[in-house]
């Protein structure tokens, strides 16, 4: 169970939820965080062999704000 965080704009309580990510065959997936600058290749991002984490997101349940992290 993810632990209670409570907003640090409002100071309300926040829901942990994720972002969701598509790829080109309309398949859903978690968003990840991948170290390092955007490698861009004529195929695309070139992300193999770089660190990659799922996002966790956390929205304030008052003002609507999102934190996100990447814990390894």
């Amino acid at each position: 169970m993810a632990p209670r965080r409570d907003c640090p704009k409002c100071g309300a309580s926040m829901t942990t939820g994720f972002i969701l990510d598509a790829d080109q065959n309309g398949g859903k997936k978690v968003s990840r965080w991948i170290e390092g600058a955007p490698d861009k290749r004529w195929y695309g991002l070139q992300v193999r062999g770089k660190p990659q984490f799922d996002i966790q997101s956390y929205r304030c349940n008052r003002c609507g704000y999102l934190e996100n992290y990447a814990p390894e």
